[in-house]
């Protein structure tokens, strides 16, 4: 599968009714964030979408169109609310076909199963061909193994499309990344520096965030409010972490140049943050 060349963005797809209707919690989002920053990468996006076929199939299209890596997690089973498989192979517009290494994937966690007595070995049987439809993937994919219970996962165009079970999403998405992105690891070095503005309007710091942008290409600013009820574990003060991000060859320069500018409004800050 070819990887783009030079820095790749990372976006990552949640699919599920389960999630948008409360029944259950996202764990990916905050995983997936952890792997990539464990190996110098970053999330450049995330979307949640529910199990509804037409939205998935546009939202895939304009994925598809850009140069994104994107992580797919969810709705690749084969009940009837599952529509990942389908709603890829529309966006691309190819048929579903039966992956052979998938349907063999398949078959021998049947036949596994069915030894521990569970199910049966038999795959003519209505129970196991609904299985092997999980096998059915849009035409001219790769799999991405699944060490949990050997059902696959597929992957096309910088695409990978994973079961929302975290259990089985995650040591794929580990795979994927260690396999297929290790030439990336610590390319995207971004380091990031703030520090707590205490009784301080935005309005006041919002200069001085476009300042250091302009003075420093590369480096984003940021600021998080808060009201000072304490619940963010910040100071139960009204406050403002106000801080940089971005390549870390100039992220301290920026740092230094922005603090001064606050000092200079005779602010009182908080020890420096850094990340």
């Amino acid at each position: 599968m070819m990887v783009p060349q030079g820095c790749v963005r990372f976006g990552l797809v949640i699919v599920g009714d389960e999630i948008l209707s409360g029944k259950r919690q996202d764990k990916h989002l905050s995983m997936v964030i952890e792997l990539l920053r464990a190996r110098g990468l970053q999330l450049a996006w995330s979307h949640y979408i529910g199990d509804d076929r037409d939205a998935l199939v546009a939202l895939y299209r304009r994925t598809f169109a850009s140069d994104d890596t994107v992580i797919s997690c969810g709705g690749i089973g084969a009940t009837p609310d599952d529509h990942t498989r389908q709603a890829v192979a529309a966006a691309l517009a190819v048929p579903l076909q039966r992956h052979p290494k998938a349907a063999s994937l398949i078959t021998e966690r049947c036949v596994e199963m069915a030894q521990k007595g569970i199910g049966s070995a038999d795959m003519s049987t209505a129970e196991n061909q609904q299985r092997l439809k999980m096998g059915d993937f849009p035409s001219g994919v790769a799999i991405i193994p699944n060490p949990f219970n050997r059902i696959p996962g597929f992957s096309i165009r910088n695409h990978w499309f994973l079961p929302g079970f975290p259990v089985m999403a995650w040591p794929m998405i580990e795979w994927l990344l260690d396999t297929h992105y290790a030439e990336y690891f610590n390319s995207q070095l971004c380091a990031e520096r703030s520090l707590i503005v205490f009784e301080v309007a935005e309005s006041l710091l919002a200069p001085l965030m476009e300042q250091v942008e302009q003075n420093f290409p590369g480096v984003r600013s940021f600021s998080l409010p808060s009201v000072g009820d304490g619940q963010d574990g910040k100071p139960a003060r009204r406050h403002v972490e106000l801080g940089v991000r971005g390549d870390a060859s100039i992220v301290e320069r920026a740092f230094d140049e922005l603090r001064a500018n606050v000092l200079a409004l005779r602010a009182e800050v908080s020890r420096n943050v850094a990340r």
